[in-house]
């Protein structure tokens, strides 16, 4: 099956709570692939790649997060590469 691949810039109270580990959590539940890492302006950034349902379910997830985060916006864009697991960097 095709590989859906996008990039998410998650905003709000999202460093801090656990974000990163928790979505890479989620992410291999899901048999989703790609990365997440903090930025210096208090987001997280991610990219995930996967079946279209699998990363569709990553992208409701990161609306809700851990449950100590707060999430206020989720920008959404495709991407592209090729990923085989789900890391935290950074």
């Amino acid at each position: 099956m095709p590989q859906k691949t996008l990039r998410l810039v998650i905003h709000g109270r999202v460093q801090g709570v656990f974000f990163r580990d928790s979505m890479r959590r989620e992410a291999q539940r899901l048999g989703v692939a790609g990365w997440a890492r903090n930025r210096s302006d208090g987001t997280v950034e991610a990219a995930v790649q996967g079946e279209s349902a699998d990363v569709d379910a990553i992208v409701r997830w990161a609306r809700r997060g851990p449950e100590r985060a707060q999430v206020e916006l989720v920008e959404i864009e495709p991407d592209n590469g090729s990923y085989t697991n789900f890391e935290v960097i950074g």
